[in-house]
């Protein structure tokens, strides 16, 4: 694995100062996880497979999120063969948004993107979010419904009703002009990915619409991107269940931004950079 950006860290080792050499990855591949044991192993080789045959310089974090089964184990072994990949480990289970925001945090790479265990987004795809950062764009999000036709296996018609209806609520409360909100697949800038997730507060599956809203006041440019998607049947959510609590967190959002909570959280990190 070869990472071509480099730095020089200065320290002193009681003789003099000595400058190292530290070489970072272009890209940064966020995969929060929790309980994929028996998915994780592919979609490891997929993602490792894709940054080798493109030559891409990347590092692929697996976020684990206090699973019970054997996920950290099968990351820590895949890592052994497998350069490109580290594992971090939540202290318990924290929610998807919790592990998105621990992984993007300490990535090192210049772009850094997320993406689900199931790789309903085939990992290639991330060629067209990395083309819409590097053709200026701050943030790049893919989308299942700005080209419908590009899903491989759609969702039961139940699970495609309670989506829609659930962004067109997200569009008009939160005013983000987006057809697709929730997919799990997103880049950003580093400079964006450090501002949005030192701001976002919801740990859950609400946190899309929150880092979408943080971007959009901060004044960043989001590139909504098709992509290809195939619905995995084994999916977690449940739109019920997990989507009352979205809706919850979505107003728990507009309360914080009434109350300039993220604008005064701008302020605290400026002030802290100032300081030291």
């Amino acid at each position: 694995m070869c990472f071509p950006q480099e730095s020089k860290i200065c320290r002193f080792d009681g003789m003099g100062v000595v400058f190292d050499v530290v070489q970072y990855p272009k890209y940064s591949i966020v995969i929060p996880a929790f309980n994929e044991g028996s998915r994780i192993p592919g979609t490891l080789r997929s993602v490792v497979s894709c940054i080798r045959e493109r030559g891409w310089s990347a590092e692929v974090i697996v976020v684990n999120d206090g699973s019970t089964d054997n996920t950290a184990d099968i990351v820590r072994e895949f890592a052994r063969s497998a350069p490109e990949v580290r594992l971090l480990e939540n202290a318990g289970n924290r929610g998807k948004g919790y592990s998105v925001r621990n992984g993007l945090l300490q990535s090192q790479g210049d772009v850094v993107m997320f993406t689900d265990a199931d790789l309903s987004a085939p990992i290639e795809e991330a060629e067209r979010l990395f083309a819409a950062i590097a053709g200026g764009a701050d943030i790049a999000i893919g989308s299942r419904w700005l080209e419908s036709s590009s899903q491989t296996h759609r969702q039961p018609l139940y699970r495609q009703f309670f989506g829609r209806c659930f962004n067109s609520v997200v569009r008009t409360v939160m005013r983000l002009p987006f057809a697709d909100t929730q997919c799990g697949f997103k880049a950003f800038t580093r400079a964006a990915a450090q501002t949005v997730f030192q701001l976002q507060t919801i740990e859950h599956w609400g946190f899309d619409p929150e880092i979408l809203f943080i971007a959009l006041l901060r004044g960043y440019w989001i590139i909504e991107v098709p992509v290809s998607w195939a619905h995995d049947n084994r999916s977690r959510i449940s739109y019920l269940r997990d989507g009352m609590k979205m809706l919850e967190e979505i107003a728990i959002i507009r309360w914080h931004a009434l109350r300039g909570r993220y604008g005064k959280q701008v302020e605290m990190m400026h002030r802290a950079v100032l300081e030291k």
